[in-house]
């Protein structure tokens, strides 16, 4: 039996269309290859865009800004002499863009020391991005920042 040149295409165009099929239903089912976003409520999130804006506005302004870092113990947030720790009020978010599982937040409770240390152990290797929103004497700020753990 002889196959036409359209007989041709349109098998090719079938398995085409199979094939790619497969992969996209794969994809969707799989655990392994989690979409999820970054924020549940995008659209709530996105109204108090200006709101968070202001607050990065204001940390932005510092003379002496909060310092986040990686160290070999952890992840270390210094706040600067210049505050009382005890008036320092407010959370750490700590997101992993590749697994919305381990991103967890704590609060920020200082008591004598500007330093608060996030340890390693609660930590996975790889990218974390981490918001800090506190607030001091009634002002409130936002400090975000990006850290590799090893």
């Amino acid at each position: 039996m002889k196959i036409s040149w359209g007989t041709g295409i349109v098998i090719a165009f079938g398995l085409f269309i199979t094939f790619i099929l497969y992969f996209v239903f794969t994809v969707q089912s799989d655990s392994k290859y989690d979409n999820e976003l970054v924020v549940e409520e995008y659209y709530k999130h996105d109204a108090h865009f200006g709101d968070e804006m202001a607050r990065v506005q204001n940390a932005a302004d510092l003379a002496q800004k909060p310092t986040i870092s990686s160290v070999s113990n952890g992840i270390e947030i210094v706040f600067p002499k210049v505050f009382d720790p005890k008036n320092i009020k407010g959370k750490v978010s700590l997101y992993r863009p590749s697994n919305k599982k381990l991103d967890f937040e704590i609060p920020i409770s200082l008591s004598d020391a500007t330093t608060l240390l996030i340890p390693k152990k609660s930590l996975a290797g790889g990218r974390w991005d981490i918001n800090m929103e506190w607030q001091y004497d009634g002002k409130s700020y936002l400090t975000k920042e990006t850290i590799y753990i090893n």
